[in-house]
């Protein structure tokens, strides 16, 4: 299985409700329609481990079955698509956003 991991920061207090909505609504939506995608994880974070603040505000893993199909998914308008709208969530929230990829267990 080949994964694509994003990780999101915090949006401010105030535009989480509106981050979450176009997150879920919007974006999420676009992620479910590239091609080969096998599964999508969403994870939000309210907490971290023992009582430290989470490094992290939302966690997204895309799976694939291999990195060539990945590949594949990753020539598509659809994944075009996909990366426009974090440009665009990225802009509108000031939220910053890593992405990282690789074989999973």
């Amino acid at each position: 299985m080949y994964r694509v991991i994003a990780i999101w920061s915090a949006p401010k207090a105030g535009d989480v409700d509106a981050f979450e909505r176009d997150y879920l609504q919007t974006h999420c939506v676009k992620a479910r329609k590239v091609p080969h995608l096998q599964a999508l994880e969403l994870t939000r974070t309210d907490k971290g481990l023992e009582g430290h603040a989470p490094g992290f505000y939302r966690v997204a893993v895309l799976a694939f079955a291999d990195e060539a199909t990945f590949e594949k998914a990753a020539a598509t308008a659809e994944w075009r698509a996909l990366r426009e709208d974090a440009g665009e969530l990225i802009a509108r929230y000031g939220v910053t956003l890593t992405v990282g990829n690789g074989e999973g267990d």
